[in-house]
């Protein structure tokens, strides 16, 4: 009994083997370090280094977790020769403790208000209707719109539609400045006051990006757009008005 014993600790200690691998962030498929790598069989750990690779000692059979705060944990059972790949998603949790809006009305409310208090200029300036069906004769047929030609070559309608272009151009710097505000500036990268204002005229989204992202894609564009700004602050800079 007591040589079985030793044989089957032998056989043991024979199936351990150092195991390696990597750790990626689930959604941008970046690198992360100081992730920590937990054997569960042994109770033993350790921290991958900052190139998001690790090495432990570990048996076929084995589970290993990596935690990492702000990221959901990951595990996987050690199994091959291969190398182990981790994939951790980040806390939805964590993601909405940064958003910050303001208490303002929505850029669609305020929108809506503008368009109630100028709705003359959206009836003067519609000239999509040149032609029209029917006629008070009954005779049917088509014809031509005298209100739309009027809104068309009239420079009341031309100065309509001119109006027209600028409330949709500041309805979409509303848009971009109700989710890009400085307190997500200051909460993202910690910039405050002249910084950050200048670094929010050199790199502001454009709207089709804000409609489309997420918050994590808000964040990823502030933090690899302060990476380009710390290179060249100036790099984007509008030059002084002159005199």
């Amino acid at each position: 009994m007591f040589f079985f014993l030793i044989c089957l600790s032998s056989y043991s200690f024979a199936q351990e083997r150092m195991v390696q691998g990597v750790v990626f962030d689930k959604d941008s498929k970046i690198r992360l370090a100081r992730v920590f790598i937990l054997n569960t069989q042994t109770q033993s750990g350790v921290y991958n280094n900052s190139k998001g690779e690790f090495k432990l000692t570990a048996k076929t059979g084995d589970e290993l977790v990596a935690q990492l705060e702000g990221f959901r944990s990951d595990t996987i059972k050690v199994s091959g020769a291969g190398d182990l790949v981790f994939y951790l998603r980040r806390n939805s949790i964590r993601l909405q403790e940064v958003v910050i809006r303001d208490s303002l009305k929505t850029p669609s409310k305020r929108l809506q208000q503008i368009q109630e208090e100028y709705k003359d200029i959206y009836r003067i300036g519609n000239s999509s209707d040149l032609l029209h069906t029917g006629g008070g004769s009954g005779l049917g047929g088509v014809g031509l719109s005298i209100d739309a030609l009027y809104s068309l070559f009239s420079r009341q309608g031309k100065n309509a539609r001119n109006l027209q272009k600028t409330i949709d151009r500041d309805f979409k710097d509303l848009v971009i400045d109700y989710r890009y505000t400085p307190a997500l500036i200051q909460q993202v990268i910690g910039l405050t006051g002249a910084k950050a204002k200048d670094f929010m005229q050199q790199y502001r989204p454009a709207y089709s990006f804000v409609l489309e992202a997420n918050d994590y894609d808000m964040i990823r564009f502030i933090q690899e757009s302060y990476r380009r700004y710390r290179q060249n602050p100036a790099a984007y800079r509008l030059p002084p008005l002159k005199n």
